[in-house]
């Protein structure tokens, strides 16, 4: 008795030391892990991480050179209907978000649901491409700040300096460590900061959307150029060119699934990560859809000035079209404001990706990289700071090459797309009769064909990235480097597993202490089948025992 109590004493530790409340750590029992971050992320804070990640305007500004050369058209529409396919894939990872929230979810839902031949090593692909992507994310979000940044001067001094790539690395590698520092001292703020990023955000689409339009009245574009206009400003056909207009919204709406990585630092996490993922999403289609409209309505009609603005960033230029040179100024330095809370969201993010890859022992250093500061508010810290000096590292490309820099770009998208297809597949594969509904479920009709749709489209934008923009005969200056570093990345992680990691790596680990358990817990760990030392599982014959008695118990009853 004395041992029962001192037992459930300990187990409310975590609850005492305002880590999480009794349903939150019991769910994350359910999974093998004990509560080690305090969740202070709110169910309208994790959608904010997402879409503050997302940065809807800075992200359409970033990624204008791939939607623009296929004309209004191809950034109106292109916008559309790939954030439609976008969401099928948010939908397809909700329902597993909610069935299973931990922060290390991509990897650990494909170890769960494949097969007992394939789990490893495709756990441990997972795991790379999606850390690796995510790091390549924060790359991309911290080049485009750094562009923004310098464009701004570039507007101040009238179009008569240009930026040397030394010089926008020195910018870079500034705001990534930068973006190190605040994560550090500001985690236990980082979730109401998320809601400040997503006023924020709003603010800038509010801004430009009511600027634009009183800036150009007197020389809008009609609907026809709007809706209707096409162009081809690639050596492509027009419609593979309104095809890669797609990797606009393909590049912004892709990250979402860091709501999974704050699955263990969220409250009500069963709920709050699938509808962070679907909130996100929804809200960069239906707003950027209205920004790209309004931005189509009041840019230049003619797409190649655009292109090859002076300012070296097009949405510069279309601000500078509208409002001269100190809107252009004003409104392009609240852009890069917005880029650095992006790039700032994303480290928060990446840190807790790599931080449960570590936990279970997959990463090179894992054992530095466990750690957890309660110093700094209980936060993965030696992950924040490994995933910023990567993020310095593979900024070098910058110093290369455009062509290398954009790879950053691509990356981001390739690596994260394989680590949302594999867990996906895996489970309407091998691993349907394993799935056990969360909170948010899309239903037994749907759930099965919303994860084959969002199979294929993910199989196409893993495709689609892999192409140059300009042309089918690219040279060393146009070539689209991402098959190249992506393939590095997915070879790279698969031969690791082969020739060492397949002897220790055994999947996600399980970090319960058993004296830490209450008695619910300890139910429901035996009900999920999971196998901890001083815990028996329960077999199917006891469950069926169990229930046959109940029926026995409710039949005398009646």
């Amino acid at each position: 008795m004395a041992k029962d109590e001192e037992r459930r004493a300990s187990a409310s530790n975590a609850v005492q030391q305002g880590l999480s409340n009794e349903d939150d750590e019991a769910y994350l029992a359910r999974l093998g892990y004990k509560q080690e971050l305090r969740r202070n992320f709110r169910m309208i804070e994790v959608f904010g991480i997402a879409f503050s990640i997302m940065g809807l305007l800075p992200s359409i500004a970033s990624t204008l050179a791939y939607s623009l050369p296929a004309g209004p058209v191809g950034m109106v529409w292109g916008w559309f209907v790939a954030s439609a396919f976008i969401f099928v894939i948010g939908l397809a990872m909700a329902d597993l978000g909610s069935a299973m929230p931990t922060s290390g979810g991509l990897y650990w839902w494909t170890h769960f649901f494949a097969s007992p031949r394939t789990r490893n090593p495709l756990s441990f692909l997972v795991g790379y491409s999606n850390t690796l992507g995510l790091v390549g994310g924060l790359c991309s979000i911290d080049y485009g700040f750094s562009l923004m940044f310098l464009s701004v001067v570039v507007i101040a001094r009238d179009g008569n300096w240009a930026p040397s790539d030394g010089v926008v690395y020195a910018v870079f590698l500034a705001c990534i460590v930068c973006h190190g520092i605040l994560a550090s001292c500001f985690a236990n703020y980082m979730g109401r900061l998320q809601t400040v990023f997503v006023v924020a955000n709003f603010l800038l689409i509010t801004i430009t959307i009511i600027a634009l339009p009183i800036g150009r009245a007197s020389q809008r574009n009609d609907g026809h150029f709007i809706f209707a206009t096409t162009a081809n400003l690639t050596e492509w056909p027009t419609g593979w060119t309104f095809m890669l207009a797609w990797l606009s919204p393909i590049w912004t709406i892709g990250a979402f699934d860091s709501c999974v990585h704050m699955s263990e630092e969220a409250s009500n996490a069963a709920r709050a990560v699938p509808y962070g993922i679907l909130m996100s999403i929804g809200s960069c289609w239906l707003f950027g859809f209205i920004s790209l409209i309004v931005i189509a309505a009041c840019m230049s009609p003619d797409v190649s000035a655009i292109l090859d603005s002076p300012f070296g960033q097009p949405m510069a230029q279309i601000y500078y079209d509208a409002l001269g040179k100190r809107g252009a100024l004003a409104l392009m330095t609240l852009l890069f404001v917005v880029q650095f809370f992006m790039g700032l969201s994303l480290l928060v993010a990446s840190s807790r990706q790599s931080w449960a890859f570590s936990r279970d022992g997959a990463l090179p250093f894992s054992r530095f990289f466990r750690p957890v500061s309660k110093t700094f508010g209980y936060i993965p810290l030696r992950a924040v700071w490994g995933c910023t000096v990567l993020g310095a590292v593979l900024g070098l490309l910058c110093l290369i090459a455009p062509a290398a820099a954009q790879a950053l770009f691509s990356l981001a998208v390739a690596g994260n797309y394989v680590a949302w297809g594999v867990p996906i597949l895996c489970r309407v594969v091998w691993g349907q009769a394993k799935f056990k509904p969360g909170p948010f479920y899309t239903g037994d009709r749907l759930s099965t064909p919303i994860a084959w749709l969002a199979i294929l489209f993910i199989a196409f934008g893993i495709l689609l990235c892999m192409f140059p923009v300009g042309g089918p005969d690219p040279n060393k200056d146009t070539m689209n480097y991402t098959v190249v570093i992506n393939c590095a990345v997915w070879g790279g992680s698969l031969l690791y597993y082969y020739v060492d990691a397949r002897k220790w790596f055994t999947g996600p680990k399980i970090t319960l202490d058993t004296e830490d358990l209450t008695e619910v817990q300890e139910q429901v760990l035996r009900d999920e089948g999971l196998e901890i030392d001083g815990i028996a599982p329960v077999s199917r014959a006891q469950t069926k025992e169990e229930e046959s008695s109940d029926d026995g118990k409710k039949a005398a009853d009646v």
